[in-house]
């Protein structure tokens, strides 16, 4: 790598750059309301048909589905659309050219593309789910606050290090893009992975108890499922710096994979047309 300074204002320019779609952040934020009040719906009326104890209270579960709306663009569904353009027109070749480091070049351009596009929407819907919610009458199904400023500082180590994973598996993606030349076979394996794995579709302390140690552990858990529960508390102490440290470690595997990964493929690439 060579100087830091190169790459972050790499980050700055693309983060200010999609910081600009501004009707693109609206538009994904009222998706995101719809969605979410399905999935509080759906939480209701499970809650509501049975007696039995769950692993969550049903104010757990309607926090833990609006934060999933709030930070949704954080789940890497698909690689980065400038480096997938990129691969289509060739135009990969002049970052080869650059002084850089590409992965570490893509990497800082992925991060500050996934978090341009997760801060205007999830301030939105903290302020939607947490304080207009209650307000029509429906105070059940709002967003609630940590319990205390410690799992609330937690959180928010918590939040940075899902950027830094999430944007190491978008790197993932950007290499299988840049072998098969095309993004759909990226995003047909991340979404139902990510999806299911995370948390996202289902809190994973729903799912069989026989399985929870094994989901804990697996990368997908850091980008959902451990710092929502971090948020709600049900997740601290040791066990929540535990999961800090198993997100941060997952990172470095992944990117260091993914360095190594990135060079070899780099070193095969073949640019045709002109």
């Amino acid at each position: 790598m060579t100087n830091p300074r190169a790459y972050l204002s790499a980050f700055r320019a693309r983060f200010l750059l999609v910081m600009q779609y501004r009707a693109a952040a609206i538009a994904g934020f009222g998706t995101q309301c719809w969605w979410g009040f399905i999935k509080v719906m759906v939480f209701a009326a499970f809650f509501h048909s049975t007696s039995a104890d769950q692993p969550m209270t049903f104010a757990q579960a309607a926090t833990y589905s609006w934060l999933g709306q709030a930070f949704l663009v954080f789940l890497p569904w698909s690689p980065d659309t400038e480096v997938a353009e990129m691969v289509r027109t060739g135009n990969v070749s002049y970052d080869r050219l650059r002084p850089l480091d590409t992965y570490f070049y893509w990497y800082g351009r992925a991060m500050a593309w996934t978090l341009a596009r997760v801060v205007p929407r999830a301030v939105m819907m903290f302020t939607f789910a947490g304080l207009v919610i209650p307000l029509i009458g429906l105070s059940e199904w709002r967003l609630r606050q940590p319990p205390n400023l410690n799992q609330a500082i937690l959180f928010i180590a918590a939040m940075t290090c899902v950027m830094l994973l999430s944007s190491a598996m978008v790197m993932l993606l950007n290499i299988i893009v840049v072998i098969t030349l095309s993004e759909r076979g990226a995003s047909y394996i991340a979404v139902p992975m990510v999806t299911f794995l995370s948390g996202s579709l289902v809190p994973l302390p729903f799912f069989p108890s026989w399985l929870q140690h094994v989901l804990f552990l697996q990368p997908f858990a850091g980008l959902v499922d451990i710092p929502f529960r971090i948020y709600l508390g049900t997740l601290d102490g040791e066990v929540a710096f535990a999961g800090l440290a198993q997100m941060l470690v997952w990172t470095l595997i992944i990117v260091a994979g993914g360095h190594s990964w990135m060079n070899l493929t780099m070193s095969r690439l073949q640019v045709q047309g002109g």
